[in-house]
């Protein structure tokens, strides 16, 4: 047997890509915009050190 045919017999199985889906999408402009939240002093900070010894 086929994995689909596992899968077609699993009851709302068709949510789960969509959950998968919008975690992802979260977890992406969740991550954008901590990065955008932190201070260009800090950014220039670790930017220098690996030049700083």
């Amino acid at each position: 047997m086929k994995f689909s045919t596992y899968l077609e017999q699993i009851i709302g199985v068709s949510i789960y890509p969509v959950v998968s889906l919008l975690l992802f999408v979260f977890f992406f402009l969740a991550v954008i915009v901590w990065i955008n939240r932190i201070p260009k002093k800090e950014i220039e900070h670790l930017e220098n050190l690996p030049l700083n010894d």
